[in-house]
């Protein structure tokens, strides 16, 4: 008798979180991801444990959804720096980040399907009982986790951004996203920028470190981080506000040049004019990694997210479940690894016709997941990001005593709640 089967689409940390946690708690898994290669954003991102993600990460691993953090961990280039408003952060190597996470979900029997683009659903009442994919093939399936992200498909960097900058997505290559939620007939929440327009630009920028001068690649390299500080005329505090990363609007990124090693050189804006960051001394080779186009544009996020409760379960369809940007107007890997994490767990608890779990909101992982909810109902909600490293959520933690570096009061907190371990558990 075969085993029940979780189908999740979309591989990105989301993705691969809720795969592990599904496999250990017994199901079959299959990940079905677009493009060539797992992580999406992951393959460009970098950056962990910095401000509250320490906590978050900690939380996980005492949780038992411990295997990509410590992968992050061991391919880190630079451990423990600070960076402006941004303290003990690690960064990671994402030249050889994905690899590895491919091996680890092989090594546990989790199915990796590439260039395998889910285009619809098949319901039956209220439930979904496959996908299509985009040559026609059908995939059945007993619970579903979607983890598409909010970015794409092309046209919406075209209609709310500065056009399409090809960015690791690569949608003109691969395949437009699709929103499976919307598919199954539940309707999508479009995040806002401060000034109402919808979306928002992806924060950063990778710049091939060695179209650097040789100083500043030998300053990444040692220290991890270099901040130069920006001519007065390049000075413009109102690009903060078209960022999605609202844990890097502060005005030091306004007026610096702030980079970091993650194996590229991470430029924390969200496009910089290519003729303008070449006349900076250190800059005069300078070109874009990703986006190609990062001189005029980025990608565009936060226009699919799916209603869902703190148990990450869509509203309205028995059997699909949320993590990552599709989940709420989160950033970063580490808020995708622990939504993922508690998606994939839940998946299993699904079919078993279990209780879901939610997470406390003494964690901080639970509490981001809540108030999230919480406050994605809001006009002014729907122009926040939530996130552990900054922003109004980690002050927040702070105010509630929920961000803390010392494991061993997090263990006992977790003990306390009996959940230590808990996504190591068979329930299958």
């Amino acid at each position: 008798m075969s085993k029940p089967k979780v189908v999740i689409i979309g591989g990105g940390w989301a993705g691969c979180a809720a795969a592990i946690t599904a496999k250990k708690a017994g199901a079959d898994v299959a990940v079905h991801e677009r493009t060539d290669m797992l992580l999406g954003l992951g393959n460009v991102g970098g950056i962990m444990r910095n401000n509250g993600r320490y906590t978050a990460a900690e939380e996980s691993i005492l949780l038992g959804s411990y295997d990509l953090f410590q992968l992050c961990d061991d391919f880190s280039r630079h451990k423990n720096i600070d960076f402006p408003g941004h303290k003990h952060a690690s960064l990671y190597d994402v030249n050889i980040i994905e690899p590895q996470v491919t091996r680890l979900l092989t090594s546990q029997g989790i199915e990796i399907y590439l260039k395998s683009r889910v285009t619809d659903v098949i319901k039956e009442n209220n439930s979904i009982t496959a996908v299509k994919l985009h040559d026609n093939r059908v995939i059945t399936g007993d619970v579903f986790i979607e983890t598409t992200g909010s970015t794409g498909p092309m046209g919406n960097c075209l209609k709310y951004g500065n056009g399409c900058a090809m960015c690791i997505l690569r949608c003109p290559s691969f395949g437009p996203r699709v929103s499976i939620s919307y598919k199954a007939g539940v309707e999508d929440i479009l995040g806002r920028r401060a000034n109402g327009s919808f979306g928002a630009f992806s924060g950063s920028c990778k710049l091939n470190k060695y179209s650097l001068s040789e100083e500043l690649i030998q300053e990444l390299n040692n220290k991890g981080v270099v901040v130069l500080p920006l001519p007065k005329e390049d000075i413009n505090l109102d690009k903060l506000n078209i960022k999605v990363c609202q844990q890097y609007a502060l005005k030091e990124y306004a007026e610096n040049i702030v980079l970091l090693d993650t194996g590229h050189a991470k430029l924390m804006a969200p496009f910089y004019p290519l003729e303008k960051l070449r006349s900076i001394k250190g800059f005069e080779n300078a070109r874009f990694e990703d986006p190609y186009a990062g001189g005029i544009g980025n990608s565009i996020r936060y226009l699919s997210i799916a209603p869902r409760n703190n148990s990450m379960k869509v509203e309205g369809v028995d059997n699909l479940l949320c993590a990552g940007e599709k989940g709420g107007l989160f950033v970063g890997h580490t808020e995708a690894i622990v939504t993922g994490s508690l998606a994939g767990h839940n998946s299993v608890r699904v079919l078993l016709g279990m209780p879901l779990l939610e997470l406390p909101r003494n964690l901080a992982s639970g509490d981001l997941i809540a108030y999230a909810n919480e406050e994605i109902v809001k006009e002014e909600g729907l122009k926040r990001r939530y996130t552990f490293a900054g922003a109004s959520f980690f002050n927040r933690m702070k105010e509630k005593g929920l961000y803390s570096l010392d494991t061993n009061e997090i263990k006992k907190k977790i003990e306390r709640l009996n959940l230590l371990n808990i996504y190591t558990e068979k329930l299958i």
